[in-house]
């Protein structure tokens, strides 16, 4: 099977992306496109041009301009009229034809919730499968005239309330894949502490979403499992004022679980280092860090290792991480590359 393993990628550091690196990927998510006027815009983006080597080089590499992301509005207010949303497919149209992308990833951060301070409405549930809608049938039109097909995903909040705000059995059937944001699952909302991209529930923490926990709830909405690309972290998660029991893992901390360390930093100055320890919840598959006040979580080879596991045994699409530019040491692609491409 040729299982999807998809990055993403700030604008920034395209230049910086290796040819060993895009060689493991399968799919290339450009971060971000914004919606300006109910419009895919790119003007605000440096590097386009860089993906015409990129795409010469390798040819097979699907690359998608992701669209959105924490904070970026216009969704619903494109996505509540046909005149809208039509507005948003021509233009997504428009952004195939003038740069080389394959398709087109949508990055809502929410549907019918406006916690990002972002415009939301109750109608954003029925709207937005009306806007997947448009937008495939446009560029199936587009791939009939230039024989081919044109990829539509989308990145998907990890727990209930995504589920809650659309309809994804019926959004489902106008995506090639939906990819589960399954990081963040706690952190800058909780002061509790625990793991924050882990594959299981882990007995005695009071969250009970897991990645496992987040692909059956999306199956169970009406989401075909191979349809389905769960997420790693390139990033962690940090809490500090952590009582110094159970190695600091489901403490009340003092702060909540801001962002810590990004991979390249935890792997030169923090695992094993600098008074953390790392341990290894064997129940949740993932790692985290203790220095008696500190507790850090996040992903490492081991714990994709299993991801990548769990995407063969249960028949899922694949595996797709944030962000490229968190990981220097090129270790946590190569294990992706390693356990479903290698």
């Amino acid at each position: 099977m040729n299982y999807v393993v998809a990055g993403y990628a700030v604008d920034a550091k395209l230049p910086e992306m290796t040819r060993e690196d895009l060689i493991k990927l399968t799919h290339l998510n450009v971060a971000f496109g914004h919606v300006i006027d109910h419009r895919i815009s790119t003007g605000h983006l440096q590097h386009l041009k860089r993906l015409r080597d990129i795409k010469r080089e390798h040819p097979e590499l699907c690359i998608l301009l992701s669209v959105g992301g924490w904070g970026a509005g216009g969704f619903s207010e494109a996505a509540a009229t046909e005149e809208g949303r039509r507005s948003m497919a021509e233009s997504a149209v428009r952004v195939l034809e003038e740069h080389p992308f394959d398709g087109i990833d949508l990055d809502w951060e929410y549907p019918s919730y406006g916690e990002a301070e972002i415009a939301s409405s109750p109608d954003d549930k029925t709207n937005f499968t009306l806007l997947l809608k448009t937008i495939r049938e446009a560029l199936d039109r587009q791939g009939e005239r230039d024989g081919r097909h044109y990829l539509l995903t989308i990145a998907a909040g990890a727990d209930q309330y995504y589920v809650d705000g659309t309809e994804m059995d019926r959004a489902q059937q106008y995506l090639d894949f939906v990819q589960l944001m399954t990081y963040d699952m706690r952190g800058g909302f909780q002061v509790l502490t625990g793991h924050h991209t882990n594959l299981y529930t882990p007995t005695g923490d009071l969250f009970r979403i897991s990645t496992d926990a987040s692909v059956n709830l999306f199956v169970r909405a009406g989401v075909p499992k191979e349809k389905i690309v769960i997420g790693a972290a390139f990033y962690s998660r940090v809490w500090h004022q952590v009582p110094d029991r159970n190695q600091g893992l489901h403490q009340m901390a003092g702060t909540t679980g801001g962002y810590g360390p990004n991979f390249t930093t935890l792997a030169s100055e923090y695992i094993n280092q600098n008074g953390y320890t790392r341990y290894w919840d064997a129940e949740a598959c993932a790692p985290y860090l203790f220095n008696g006040s500190s507790l850090i979580s996040y992903d490492d080879e081991e714990s994709i290792g299993h991801k990548c596991e769990y995407v063969k045994d249960h028949g899922l699409a694949g595996i797709m991480f944030w962000e490229y530019s968190l990981d220097q040491t090129h270790r946590l692609l190569d294990a992706m590359y390693r356990g479903l491409r290698a």
